[in-house]
């Protein structure tokens, strides 16, 4: 085990979470002092961008740093390959103990991916539960129960209590527990967890070992119920609720109106009603508090531990959410309330503090910055389509950057992509269209320029990039080709009753004392 002072990793990941409702990027309402503490010691980076806006590939492309379509991870059943390197692996290989609680939605039989031990099951199915579906375009994909049904009364508001909280509590209490098993030791043997006889973490590993622990929330995900505290600290408070135009129809995309019939948004006749919105931004509110209130106490644990000194802190989230900006739900596109994720980095010694980056980033390039901290040599690492962040972080990069995004399947019939250059986005539907935003003059995404004489050079380079990048027809093959496998297989496991789910295991043969 190398004997050295390479820093601690904690990442913390939200899911569904955009930067726009969090007083961490400004936001005069929503409370996150947590996130503001992290903000005004550490970098807060503002054009950062999922790779793609679903669940399990925006994760599977942040742990290898390579993008969806060529790891072939486009919906939230597509396996993540047993034989993809993810950053888990490198850090495993470094001399990291690495540690996952809570969600990273890996879907396949194998639940860690590099990381040494999970200490909490996974929330959402890891089988081919979730296979989509590109027959019967038109037609809803989940008739029975419309996501769109999640966004508006009576499925939004108070409860008492939801599974979801238990599983984000489950994986609070684990990392927590973890953290202390790590925490320095005072010479009081009680204080030292390798005299407790805990092994299920890290007893057996040497002190000086660094660890790498990802905890990872379900929340602000739906559904969008807050126990009464939550909903109580916004009592009186200035909600906002999205405004839409008149013509609102005739500003979508093909991949927005794929969308909104996937989500089922024309069969909630009240989704836009403003005391529905009023309610489903209120227990939003909640629940990004709830998340910021689990990143306080976590860096409350670390300063108990004697850790946050040596330990660099990363607050991100997979990808946001739309709540019915544009009349839309959940994400899948390719707008900044689906695609712009938070990113905030906090080193242990203040370096870079303060710092606002405003040069575009995304998801994937995690992996590498990861290693970067790691201090993994650039000959220990195979090709990643990201690029380390560090230099942004420390001013000593200031090239121009461009993000891609992608979105394939689940919903759509065409290969969709995204690059963010500059100050413009522009929104490719192979077959179908495209949609060019000035960020700068229109940042709510308004007003399409694709077509327009004046833009036509820097459109036709735009997608020239990307056409250089990807090939649409490929990838639309491999979409294709996956679906019918996966259906088979599944039919197969449900048959003989087979499952990947994880289970972690905790000996209380060797905990407490014995």
């Amino acid at each position: 085990m190398p004997n050295d002072n390479r820093p601690n990793i904690l990442m913390i990941m939200a899911d569904q979470l955009g930067p726009f409702l969090t007083g961490a990027y400004g936001h005069p309402i929503v409370k996150t002092p947590n996130l503001d503490r992290l903000v005004r010691e550490g970098i807060r980076f503002d054009t950062a961008y999922s790779p793609y806006p679903l669940c399990a590939p925006a994760r599977a492309c942040m742990m290898t740093g390579r993008y969806a379509s060529r790891i072939r991870c486009v919906d939230n059943a597509s396996p993540l390959a047993c034989d993809e390197p993810t950053f888990a692996h490198y850090l495993s290989l470094a001399g990291y103990d690495s540690v996952l609680s809570g969600k990273m939605h890996f879907v396949g039989p194998d639940q860690l991916h590099g990381f040494r031990t999970r200490l909490t099951t996974d929330i959402y199915p890891s089988d081919f539960k979730w296979v989509t579906s590109r027959q019967g375009q038109g037609k809803p994909m989940f008739p029975d129960h419309p996501h769109a049904l999640m966004y508006a009364t009576p499925k939004i508001g108070l409860a008492k209590w939801s599974m979801y909280l238990d599983y984000d509590e489950e994986t609070q209490m684990r990392a927590i527990q973890y953290l202390y098993s790590r925490r320095i030791t005072t010479g009081d043997a009680n204080a030292d967890p390798r005299t407790s006889g805990n092994t299920n973490i890290s007893a057996s590993e040497d002190e000086r070992q660094p660890f790498f622990l990802c905890v990872s929330y379900h929340h602000p995900h739906e559904p969008f119920i807050v126990t009464k505290d939550l909903w109580d600290m916004y009592e009186g408070e200035r909600i906002d609720i999205p405004e839409v135009p008149p013509n609102l129809k005739a500003t979508y995309s093909m991949q927005d109106k794929w969308l909104n019939i996937f989500h089922g948004v024309d069969w909630v006749n009240h989704l836009m009603d403003p005391k529905s919105l009023y309610v489903l931004r209120r227990a939003y509110y909640g629940l990004v508090s709830y998340i910021d209130a689990k990143v306080g106490e976590l860096l409350g644990a670390l300063e108990k531990a004697g850790l946050k000194d040596n330990t660099i802190v990363i607050f991100t989230s997979d990808h946001g959410d739309m709540l019915c900006e544009k009349g839309m739900v959940q994400k899948r596109t390719f707008y900044e309330w689906s695609t712009r994720v938070p990113l905030i980095v906090s080193f242990p010694d203040e370096r870079s503090q303060g710092t606002k980056v405003k040069q575009p980033v995304s998801l994937i390039d995690l992996a590498p910055t990861l290693l970067d901290m790691a201090e993994v040599r650039a000959e220990n690492r195979l090709p990643m389509d990201g690029k380390s962040v560090m230099g942004l972080m420390d001013g000593s990069d200031s090239q121009a950057r461009e993000v891609f995004s992608e979105y394939h399947s689940e919903g759509v019939y065409a290969t969709c992509f995204m690059i963010r250059s500059g100050k413009y986005k522009y929104n490719y539907v192979h077959g179908h269209g495209a949609q060019l935003f000035d960020l700068e003059n229109d940042p709510n995404e308004w007003q399409n320029l694709s077509g327009q004489p004046e833009f036509k050079e820097l459109e036709d380079a735009l997608r020239a990039q990307i056409l250089t990048t990807f090939d649409p027809d490929e990838i639309e093959r491999d979409v294709l080709t996956s679906l019918p496998k996966q259906n088979l297989i599944r039919a197969a496991m449900k048959k003989n009753d087979t499952h990947w789910d994880y289970t972690p295991i905790f000996d209380g043969a060797k905990q407490y004392v014995r």
